[in-house]
């Protein structure tokens, strides 16, 4: 070998260690631009470059627990505003069992992690997926969370996932581990609208979360991975199987004894289902319905005066309302113990009606008004939606089912072999009602029932619905009439009969002659009287007095008035009877006290309005009348069969058919109104004895203020309570030189014309086929 190839070749021998050091520059180069990358792309993720990510108000305040919460008068935590029913629980209310079972099925590693599990996560992409998902419960529960709608391309789910990588960490930053399980659970869809872990435990098992089983609690946490596919109600084999993976996957990892194991997976899949409206109050929904409505008008108002805006479902606003608790149960209470009873009754009634539930129809109209239900419900708008004809629609709602549910009092029961059409026609035969209380002394508003059941009837019958008042107008028209010709109680009346235009009012006794002074004639509701007094003041002041009092719907300029053909609510009308246990000044009913911030700041304290429209003198004449209709007139159930014996001012009414029936109770620290009737005018009883207003709706009146005063010390309404008296009215009052003028305890010969027709009123419920004879209704014909 020459010098030279020598030479070449001891230079070379260096190249091979420079190459080494060259390679390690390019991984470490590599990998440091790797780390930078991922650091970029989190960071980038973070910032919202790739797509809106949530704020740090969202993090801190997921939704579920910032609803606006409703409190009561008394403290209690009424309800909440939520886009969904759930009710959130704490870490503290699971039980040792269920956290096992989640942590072995989902995330086992769940405390040694920040929210990224690496070893899962490297399993997952190293496998392309098939040896199990890398998502930790932090990750399931960000994606719960702002994970709205699962994208459909690989792209867009690796852009999704990242998002809920940064999400995860951001969550275990703000949250302990014990908030981070509760938060996932309470957040878990369990279908059957069982949102949360609380009302899947209430959906499933009848039971509550503290109180799951073992084995119920491994049903639960195997529903996490598909809520559908293994739920226990539509497959119960896959489901006891996957239930049974869940017990294994808790020996797997020492949390549960292979004999504990082995005696739950020997259990058969034991389910008490419950539907979803029977954990809800159904009752809550009609005041929440008026709430709603008030507090979204003023927060808008308050955002366009100030800009600061406030979401009702997710600000977490503390509601503060007027009712209380207890008398809102006594007044839901009241009503269904009546309505329950009479509700039997009207069955009984219909079943031999042709045109149940109507009476004085024709066929065709009778099918018009169940069509037109039809074409309200969801189902219909589907039908429309996809393309059917109202011709197929109307055979796919009178096809025969094996299911349908319906209403009862006795709570949710199933039909077999009857149709959506037959439902819609059953449920045009329940009985409904409207009840309002209320303090008159501050307006607030005490108890609100707006009806029977929401998941039936949404439709809220205290400050919603419009219906013809009947005869509990006739005091606007005497109040019209004291403070316009100085009338007092004692003063009297022609009742011959009497003619105004084409309109001839009837007594329903059929008694004219003599007169009767206005403590006689309103006790009895006598129709001739209350149309001669609005002829003498004028419809208009009638109607100018209404409205001062309260009254905003519509009123007809008609004579008819008097005798109760406007349409009016019972909010109106509570608030409008208030006026006179009030000395004569009107407050408007009020619902809310005050609404705070999630901070306790006050953004908005309510004040009632409040002002004068008669003075104490005529206010009290009006007490005065109207607690004749409680010890002598239609109203006398209220003494002689409830056995209340406080002092009560009150007036009944009842309308054409008996299709609206109306008690107004008024004492010095409570005024309650209850309307009852069907959703049909046509719907009604047959006769004044079951369909009068002192039937249908003073008993409910009475129930309820039975158990007010058995409660009257804490509530503030004793049986004592009296209503203020001028000092100086019984002077004014001067009754002993007016001739025709009886004590409440006379009915009196000094009329001329046999008054049998009034002392002979009977109890309506003793037969339905009572000759009653003060038939206190109106009648627009003559």
């Amino acid at each position: 070998m020459s010098t030279q190839n020598k030479s070449t070749s001891k230079q070379k021998k260096p190249s091979k260690p420079f190459s080494i050091k060259r390679m390690l520059i390019l991984l470490w180069g590599v990998f440091l631009v790797g780390l930078l990358g991922i650091f970029l792309l989190f960071w980038g993720t973070s910032h919202g470059l790739l797509g809106e990510m949530p704020d740090v108000q969202e993090l801190e305040n997921p939704d579920i627990y910032v609803s606006s919460e409703i409190y009561s008068s008394d403290g209690v935590l009424l309800d909440r505003f939520e886009t969904e029913k759930r009710i959130p629980i704490t870490y503290d209310d699971l039980p040792k069992h269920l956290v096992d079972a989640l942590l072995a099925r989902e995330d086992i590693r769940f405390e040694e992690h920040s929210g990224i599990d690496p070893r899962s996560t490297l399993r997952a992409i190293t496998s392309g997926g098939g040896s199990g998902g890398a998502s930790t419960i932090t990750q399931q529960l960000a994606k719960q969370l702002f994970t709205v709608n699962r994208s459909t391309n690989t792209l867009g789910r690796a852009i999704q996932k990242l998002k809920e990588w940064v999400v995860a960490v951001e969550l275990e930053k703000r949250y302990t581990k014990e908030e981070i399980i509760a938060m996932y659970l309470n957040k878990f869809d369990f279908v059957y609208n069982a949102n949360g872990i609380e009302l899947a435990s209430k959906v499933y098992f009848n039971t509550t979360t503290q109180d799951l089983t073992l084995e119920e609690s491994a049903m639960l946490i195997a529903m996490l991975k598909n809520p559908v596919a293994f739920n226990p109600v539509r497959n119960p084999n896959d489901a006891k199987h996957e239930r049974n993976v869940v017990l294994n996957q808790m020996v797997k990892y020492n949390s549960l004894t292979k004999e504990a194991a082995e005696a739950a997976k020997a259990q058969p899949v034991k389910l008490d289902k419950q539907e979803i409206n029977t954990i809800s109050e159904s009752y809550s929904a009609y005041y929440k319905h008026e709430l709603r409505r008030e507090i979204q008008a003023y927060l808008k108002n308050l955002e366009e005066e100030t800009g600061k805006k406030y979401n009702l479902y997710k600000d977490g606003l503390k509601i503060y309302v007027t009712l209380d608790s207890r008398m809102q149960k006594m007044a839901e209470d009241a009503v269904a113990k009546h309505l329950s009873t009479i509700q039997k009754t009207f069955f009984a009634e219909q079943k031999n009606n042709p045109k149940a539930p109507f009476y004085g129809l024709s066929e065709d109209k009778r099918q018009r008004i169940f069509q037109r239900a039809m074409r309200n419900t969801n189902m219909y708008r589907h039908l429309k939606e996809v393309g059917k004809s109202d011709e197929e629609i109307l055979a796919e709602f009178s096809r025969k089912r094996d299911s349908v549910k319906v209403f009862t009092w006795d709570g949710v029961i199933y039909k077999k072999d009857m149709s959506l059409m037959d439902s819609i026609k059953y449920h045009k035969h329940i009985l409904q009602s409207g009840m309002m209380s209320m303090d008159p002394t501050d307006g607030t508003i005490k108890a609100w029932v707006g009806g029977i059941n929401w998941d039936y009837f949404k439709y809220d019958h205290v400050k919603q619905a419009r219906r013809q008042v009947g005869s509990t107008f006739k005091p606007f028209v005497y109040v019209t009439a004291i403070n316009q010709m100085n009338y007092t109680p004692c003063n009297t009346v022609s009742n011959a009969p009497f003619q105004i235009g084409n309109w001839k009012p009837r007594n329903s006794n059929g008694k004219y002659g003599g007169s009767q002074d206005l403590r006689t004639a309103l006790a009895f509701s006598t129709n001739v009287i209350t149309a001669r007094l609005i002829a003498q003041t004028g419809v208009e002041p009638v109607i100018q007095l209404a409205r001062e009092l309260g009254v905003e719907s519509d009123i007809p300029k008609d004579y008819t008035i008097a005798l109760g053909s406007a349409d009016l609510t019972v909010y109106e009308m509570v608030g409008a009877m208030s006026t006179f246990a009030n000395g004569g000044i009107y407050i408007k009913p009020e619902l809310i006290v005050r609404i705070e911030d999630k901070t306790g700041r006050v953004i908005k304290d309510y004040r009632p309005e409040a002002r004068e429209v008669v003075n104490e003198y005529v206010a009290y004449a009006m007490i005065d009348l109207m607690k004749g209709v409680t010890d002598r007139g239609t109203g006398k159930w209220v003494r002689t069969k409830y056995g209340i014996n406080s002092e009560v001012a009150s007036k009944t009414g009842t309308t054409n058919d008996q299709s609206d029936g109306w008690f107004i109770g008024i004492t010095p620290n409570l005024v309650t109104g209850v309307w009852v009737g069907c959703e049909d005018r046509f719907a009604h009883f047959q006769g004044i004895a079951r369909g009068q207003g002192a039937a249908t709706a003073l008993p409910i009146w009475s129930y309820y203020m039975q158990s007010v005063y058995k409660n009257g010390k804490e509530l503030g309404v004793t049986t004592a309570d009296k209503f203020e008296k001028p000092k100086d009215i019984d002077e004014k009052w001067d009754c002993s030189s007016l001739t025709g003028f009886h004590s409440y305890g006379s009915m009196g010969g000094t009329f001329d014309y046999d008054y049998s027709g009034v002392t002979e009123y009977q109890d309506p419920m003793q037969s339905v086929n009572s000759s009653h004879t003060n038939k206190d209704t109106i009648d627009f014909n003559q």
